[in-house]
């Protein structure tokens, strides 16, 4: 007899004979990865995002837009991606992420569509690129990550997690000089209805292998669901489930935010001029930049999510934030040196993409999976924040000053704070680690 997916899991859970169970357990790790790579091919289509910097440079001279105006549809993009993780994240918690990553996939090409039917106007490119495509990005990424790293035990939250994600920065490998080779055959808004109705297609196709665990559904470091019993007597965690009312209350999620919002401003300001870093050495080969930032993106994210698992995540940022001090320092004196500049910017990207893999998994350890969903939607508002102040700020220095030097300078001293706090999100997490010890001993000895 064929029995559905999640009954068969539910019936794991059970005693069950050893070579049935085996086979069970075999199907449980392979929905687990299909869930995952689902997730890496919709954050693929998502990442165009990430290629603004060149979908920028097809703006045509003769629309008359300064550079405050082409940074306009990519921060408020950024804002609303943000700001739609929150109900996206509660609604694929509770309608499932099927429902809601098909939803992201129809408004993302949508998005794309409107902007390129709107012609020169900025109010209606910044709503369809800006609005509707935002909608359809934070639709799409809050339905990736929480049913993937579900599947999987804590030790490998870091990497599943940066293994989904990476999609999302990978994406600009080929979107770039898709988009480069499309604008000369078709021009920018030609480019942009081709892509909308393409990728609408792909992330509704791919939605429909995703899927949550059933309930109930425990993973064990072995892969093997628990049973009941077995989830009765493993040894209480310290962490528990928070829900976002409470977690909102605490001093480390506000200190995780901020790191997170410094973090990602840098890495999003970056993001929207890579292209235009590689002008005077790359010349027309430029959007080359954004190819290499993208793998350094990808690259970061599992990096940084293998390192976390086993270094601990606070130490993994710390690494990653002063790292990028130095690089975004080193970018104002080589712009002039294809080689070496190539190579930082990777590494900009990689400091990048380690806060979309490190911040899901602290979220997860930190305020646990049941409510994963909405809570990290909350938490990425502190992305929406960095991409919506930075790179705008940026834009008007530029028209100011002629180049982002004051920009650079202010993101580097960003990325020190944010190092510092490190300490103290780590202090804050001892003493709340201490604080529900003690109150495990009062329990027991009562």
């Amino acid at each position: 007899m064929k029995l559905h997916a999640s009954v068969r899991i539910v019936l794991l859970q059970q005693h069950l004979s050893y070579d049935v169970g085996v086979n069970l357990m075999s199907e449980v790790k392979n929905i687990g990865w299909r869930v995952t790579m689902a997730g890496i091919g919709i954050n693929l289509a998502l990442g165009i995002l990430y290629s603004w910097s060149v979908i920028k440079g097809g703006i045509p001279e003769e629309w008359g837009w300064s550079a405050a105006d082409k940074a306009m549809p990519y921060a408020v993009c950024c804002f609303v991606f943000a700001l739609s993780m929150i109900p996206a994240g509660r609604l694929q918690d509770t309608l499932g992420p099927r429902v809601i990553a098909s939803i992201g996939g129809v408004f993302m090409g949508s998005g794309l569509i409107i902007s390129a039917l709107v012609g020169n106007s900025l109010p209606g490119f910044v709503f369809g690129f800006g609005v509707i495509t935002g909608i359809g990005l934070g639709f799409g990424y809050a339905s990736a990550t929480p049913p993937a790293v579900k599947w999987f035990p804590k030790s490998k939250t870091g990497l599943i997690a940066g293994l989904v994600v990476a999609g999302f920065g990978l994406a600009s490998v080929y979107i770039a000089p898709l988009v480069t080779t499309m604008v000369g055959l078709y021009a920018l808004q030609g480019t942009l209805l081709y892509l909308g109705i393409v990728f609408m297609v792909v992330v509704v196709a791919l939605a429909q292998l995703i899927q949550n665990p059933p309930p109930g559904y425990v993973p064990t470091e072995s892969g093997a669901p628990q049973t009941a019993e077995q989830a009765a007597a493993a040894p209480a965690s310290v962490s528990v489930d928070v829900d976002w009312k409470d977690m909102i209350k605490t001093s480390q999620f506000w200190v995780l935010w901020t790191m997170y919002c410094f973090g990602s401003a840098t890495g999003l300001m970056l993001i929207g001029v890579a292209k235009g870093l590689g002008t005077q050495a790359l010349g027309a080969g430029a959007f080359w930049l954004v190819a290499v930032l993208a793998i350094g993106n990808a690259a970061g994210r599992v990096l940084a999510g293998v390192v976390s698992d086993k270094l601990g995540r606070q130490n993994t940022m710390f690494g990653f934030f002063m790292l990028q001090a130095i690089v975004v320092i080193a970018l104002i004196f080589i712009q002039e040196q294809a080689a070496l500049l190539l190579i930082i910017v990777a590494i900009a990207g990689a400091n990048y993409g380690s806060n979309l893999s490190l911040f899901p998994s602290v979220t997860k350890d930190y305020f646990g999976l049941k409510n994963f969903g909405l809570n990290y939607g909350i938490m990425f508002t502190a992305w929406g924040v960095g991409g919506l102040i930075l790179p705008r700020l940026n834009g008007m220095i530029i028209d100011t000053t002629g180049n982002s030097d004051i920009t650079f300078y202010l993101a580097a001293g960003l990325m020190v704070i944010a190092a510092i706090l490190t300490f103290v999100s780590r202090a804050i997490f001892e003493k709340d680690t201490a604080a529900v010890k003690v109150h495990k001993v009062e329990l027991a000895t009562a």
